[in-house]
């Protein structure tokens, strides 16, 4: 459900309270193209045979990171960077375990489906309202999310039968983690005309899709969502 664009005039993004929420939102999509960067480098590891690709991804996370760095100096704005690790650890820490137990369905579902979709739907939701800085540098970002065919989507779609099981396990453990993601970040969201449920509906839009594209049936997308909305 797309902003208006006319909300952005309302908003100044001088203002102390502005600055203030933007403070950890920025921190927050900085820390997420770390993490996103992080994490294709382990799945590297991990798929030998597609080192080139995930190190690909790697390197356009990490220059997406640079970019929001910039978003955050142009307002003369310090990203809160301990909030936003705080804000990451319940996903980090079950990437990390799982990576560490060789479970690549897991992790590719951690980054590829979870991540992704959050990060994707927060920037569609966020373009209209940004300063005008910002905007460029997120419609740069969007577009470079959509030019290149998700990698978890293709090869979970390639090993589905084998993986169904795991990523079903994976969902419900990591899913309600969104949830309450999504409600830790609502007020600060809500300072820059970014309404939680928008983004609830943009980010439940974007993973109903990523599940659909892998194999999964309506039916099942519909039980697997139901594990979130329990984690609310």
């Amino acid at each position: 459900m797309p902003q208006l664009e006319a909300t952005s005039a309302t908003l100044d993004f001088q203002s102390p309270t502005y600055k203030d929420a933007y403070s950890r939102i920025n921190a927050i999509v900085i820390e997420g193209e770390q993490e996103a960067n992080d994490n294709y480098i382990k799945l590297a590891e991990m798929l030998p045979d597609c080192k080139d690709e995930l190190l690909g991804l790697a390197k356009m996370e990490l220059r997406h990171k640079k970019g929001f760095q910039a978003c955050g100096r142009n307002l003369a704005v310090e990203p809160d960077m301990e909030f936003a690790q705080e804000f990451f650890s319940g996903l980090h820490q079950n990437f990390q375990t799982a990576a560490a137990e060789g479970k690549v369905v897991t992790c590719l579902l951690i980054q590829a489906l979870i991540i992704e979709s959050f990060a994707i739907s927060a920037y569609n939701i966020y373009i209209p309202v940004a300063d005008p800085f910002a905007r460029k540098i997120t419609e740069g970002v969007v577009k470079d999310e959509y030019s290149h065919l998700n990698f978890g989507e293709k090869w979970l779609q390639a090993h589905f039968e084998d993986s169904k099981t795991e990523l079903e396990q994976a969902n419900r453990q990591n899913l309600p983690i969104v949830w309450k993601m999504l409600n830790q970040v609502a007020d600060d969201a809500k300072v820059l005309e970014m309404e939680k449920e928008a983004l609830v509906e943009d980010f439940m839009i974007a993973y109903g899709e990523a599940l659909s594209t892998i194999g999964f049936t309506t039916r099942d997308i519909m039980r697997m969502s139901a594990y979130g909305l329990a984690g609310a």
